[in-house]
Formats: structure tokens, sequence, C-alpha cells
């Protein structure tokens, strides 16, 4: 493994190599590539690596990785995205001492991916940083997640992809590469606890991660979706950089893939906008076993963040300020997995208030701001479309209790919306169910939940002039951005239905 970049390397330095504007060029590293940046390019060269999960030991083997990556990559790519990510694979010719950039293959000593160079403060961890990230990046993102994984190929029964046992040693992989870390890179009693952690939770899942992988969830994905490979361009949100040099750790369960954005939103103690993402890919994919894979996929990736980290402690120098960010971080992503092992406490949290009160509004708000555990909102118009094989934004066409608004509808949903709830409070998850409520005996139903399972219950109460409730709904209505079909004669239907909050439910209100 090379500890500092060849002579080679160094020469392409120089923007006079470069056939178009570039005032300067800069080099990036990481354990497996040297970038260079140069003017609104950039060029990711393999490093003559070998690992255990990564074998770019031969210009052979960097050759194929390097158009794999093109491939891999343009898949995440749509028509109206601002732009092109990925752009060719260039091979580098001449020789060490005066190095170019060709065209012709066969007289190349080493190939790069030719990218378009983005803005490196728009990647998710900078504008996490700064505090410039918002619910609406990370919905749009879990919309176009979901929409992707949606038509991703499916790993099929004779394919190995994605399973259980293959899972587990991948988990147990990293383990053992953090208890041969440095000393100072990872403490020996945190790996055991996880390691332990890890083979129990395994033991409890292993028959859904079968069932999963059946039911079609294994996909060719990305692989290492963590927030500094997902780059806000525009208004939009793009992957890029996912795993090209190990077909699986690229084919794995959709819910792993969105475990990695998910654990590292939390790394950036943005425990709120975690969830946002979470629920909002819920909503859009209807996986709604996820989030009991959720969490072992989520330690499994904290490790790999961790594993990353001891990596790149043994390539530079251990006195160095680089050695002393890697070794920081192992410990960070250590000390996440834990968290996300044993999470607290959870609470239940129910909306009440008529269509167009801004309940979903108030609600993602609330969720963005939660950060004491995990948590998932559950929405009363995606259950009820859901429950009838429809997708979130799919309109039903429905009449006034007629189809999915039926009295027995109405009445099977909220049913199914408690049963998660439950389900979802055993597992360790706080709930925040948005729906109406309108009715006495809907959130009393819910309450009893809170009290059997022994958890803080709350209501975020939503209110507006009717005046307003009927602009808002026409608005929405017209838009068709939204789960809920409600018309103004639902509002009127509702206004009959409305049993005021209690004494005792007004106390329980959220501000």
């Amino acid at each position: 493994m090379p500890s500092a970049p060849p002579h080679w390397i160094n020469a392409l330095l120089a923007p006079a190599r470069y056939p178009h504007a570039a005032t300067q060029v800069e080099l990036l590293e990481t354990h497996g590539a040297w970038v260079l940046l140069a003017g609104e390019h950039a060029y990711k060269i393999k490093k003559p690596v070998k690992l255990p999960f990564m074998d770019f030991s031969t210009l052979a083997l960097r050759r194929a990785a390097c158009e794999a990556e093109i491939r891999v990559n343009r898949r995440f790519e749509r028509t109206d995205d601002p732009v092109r990510l990925y752009r060719e694979v260039l091979p580098i010719t001449g020789t060490a001492d005066d190095p170019a950039w060709g065209s012709a293959a066969e007289h190349a000593f080493e190939f790069a991916v030719h990218m378009h160079r983005f803005d490196e403060a728009g990647r998710l961890d900078h504008l996490c940083q700064r505090g410039a990230l918002t619910a609406e990046h990370l919905q749009a993102l879990a919309r176009r997640l979901a929409a992707f994984q949606a038509s991703a190929a499916v790993a099929t029964e004779p394919s190995p992809w994605g399973k259980p046992q293959a899972v587990l040693q991948w988990a147990r992989d990293n383990l053992e590469s953090l208890r041969l870390a440095p000393a100072q890179a990872a403490s020996p009693a945190a790996v055991q606890t996880l390691a332990e952690w890890t083979e129990s939770s395994f033991q409890a899942l292993e028959f859904l991660l079968n069932r999963r992988r059946l039911e079609g969830r294994v996909r060719e994905g990305h692989g290492d979706l963590h927030l500094a490979n997902l780059v806000l361009i525009g208004d939009s949100v793009l992957p890029f950089d996912a795993i090209e040099f190990n077909d699986s750790l690229r084919w794995i369960d959709v819910a792993s893939d969105l475990a990695f954005a998910w654990m590292d939103l939390q790394h950036q103690d943005r425990i709120g906008l975690a969830s946002v993402l979470l629920s909002e890919w819920l909503d859009a994919s209807g996986d709604v076993r996820a989030p009991q894979v959720l969490p072992f996929f989520a330690v499994y990736r904290a490790l790999v963040r961790a594993k990353v980290a001891a990596i790149r402690l043994g390539q530079v120098d251990a006195a160095s300020a680089e050695a002393d960010t890697a070794r920081a971080a192992c410990s960070a992503y250590l000390a996440l997995a834990q968290r996300m092992a044993h999470p607290p406490a959870p609470a239940l949290v129910i909306t009440h208030g008529l269509s167009g009160s801004g309940k979903t509004w108030a609600s993602t708000r609330w969720l963005a701001g939660w950060s004491d555990g995990p948590a998932i909102r559950l929405r009363s118009d995606v259950e009820r479309k859901r429950l009838h094989g429809l997708s979130a934004l799919q309109t039903s066409g429905s009449q006034l209790q007629g189809g999915l608004y039926t009295p027995q509808s109405h009445g099977d949903n909220y049913a199914s919306l408690l049963a998660r709830a439950r389900t979802l409070l055993a597992e360790g998850w706080t709930v925040l169910v948005d729906a109406a409520f309108l009715r006495q005996h809907e959130r009393q139903a819910f309450a009893e939940l809170a009290h059997a399972k022994g958890c803080p219950f709350h209501i975020l109460a939503c209110e507006a002039p009717v005046e307003v409730l009927r602009e808002r709904i026409t608005a929405r209505q017209a838009g068709g951005r939204d789960a809920s079909e409600a018309t103004l004669d639902v509002l009127e239907q509702q206004l009959g239905w409305l049993e005021p909050l209690t004494a005792d439910e007004r106390g329980r209100c959220l501000p």
C-alpha cells in the first residue's frame, strides 16, 4: 500500500498538462484513490492497493474498475439533473516523468475516471456541518432513492448477492478489521460489545433478511451512500461514487443503502433530519418491514466508516494531524454504533386537526427537531393508499364516502396505524402519527397504547380559520404533489365530525 503519491501523480499537478482551462490542480486522497481537481473537471485514479474488499493491484483491474464506475454511477443520473457527473474513462499515456491525457488505451500506463467537478461546498456532509441541510433536501433525496430502487435490477435466486450469511460475514469482516487495527484506533472492549450485539441481532433477523431477499428487496444499489457521496447541485441531491470494485457490496438490501445516509446524519448530530429521511423513504417505498432491519444495517455502516478510518490511520504518519482525525473518526463511529444498537426509550405523538390545518407541515418540523432517539412518522393519507395497493402520490379517484373513504376503510386505516405504531414502539422507535384524529375514541386508542408501553404520549394540534383551510385544500388539489386527496366536501364532513380535545388531551399538547 503506497504511503505517498507516485512521481507521475505529482507531475499531473501542473495545469499545463490539461487540455482545458485550469489555474491550479488540487490533489485529494482516499484509501483507494487519488483525485485530481482541475478547473471544472475531476479525474479519479485508482490506487494500486489490494485489500480484503478491494483489489486494484493490476492495471487491468484498475481499468475494469474505472469502466465499472462509469456504468454503476450513470444509473443514478436523470434527464432533469442539472449536470452529468460521470463522463468517460481516460487513458494516461506518456511516461512517469512526462504523463499526458491520451485517447489510445493500448498505450496507457494508467486510467482515470473523468468527471464533472462540482462545488465541494455542496456535499451533504459539508451542508450538514454548516447547518444548511434542510428537511426538504432529504425528502427529495428519499423520493429519488425510492424511485431508483423500484426500477433497479433485482438479485434473483441463483445469484449469491444479499444472502443472510453473506451479510453477516461482511459485518464480521468489519469487526475483525477493527480488532486488527492499531491499538489507538479502536477500543477492544467496544469492538467486542458490538460483535456480540451483531451476532445476537443477526440470529433474530436472519429469517426476515432471507424473506426480504425472496421478496425482491435485494437490488443493485449504491453501496456507499454516506453524506460525502451525495451532493446538492441546484435543487437536486445527486448520488455519486457508488461502489464499483465489489459486486457483493453493491447488490444489497435496499434498507442497507438507505441506512448509510441515515446513520451518517446521526454521526453529524442531525438525528431529526435522519428521521425525516427515513420517514419519507418509507412513505415513498412502502417498505414497512425495513425498520426491523435498519438498526442492524446502520450499525454495520457505522463500523464500515470506523474501519475506513482505521485503514487511513495505517496509511499516514501516526504523529500527523491526519492521523489524529482518523483516530477521532474511528472512535466517533464506534460510539455511534453503540448508541444505535441501544437507543433511548421511545415516545408516541399524534396530530390533531382538520384537513389543511398544517398537520404534515408541523409534523415534519417536529420530526426534524426531535433529537432524543430514532423516530418514524406514519401518515394516514399514505397508509390508506398503501392498504389499497396504491403509491403515495397515486390518485384513487374515490368519491366522498366511497372507494378509499368508506367508513370501513377509515376504520381499517386507523387500525393499521395503531398496529404499526405498536410494532415500532416495541422495536424502540419513537412514533409520530400524522392523521386527523377528529374523534376522541381514535385518540384514546393511541393514548392507551402509549400507557401500555409505558412511554410518553403527546398531541400536536393544528388549527386554522375555515376560510384558510379551504384555500389550502384548493391549492393542494391544484398542485397534485401530496398524498392527501381531501376535498372541500371532505372538509365540510370533517367539521361535523370534529370532537374537541378534552382537558386531559389539551394538557398533552405540544407547543
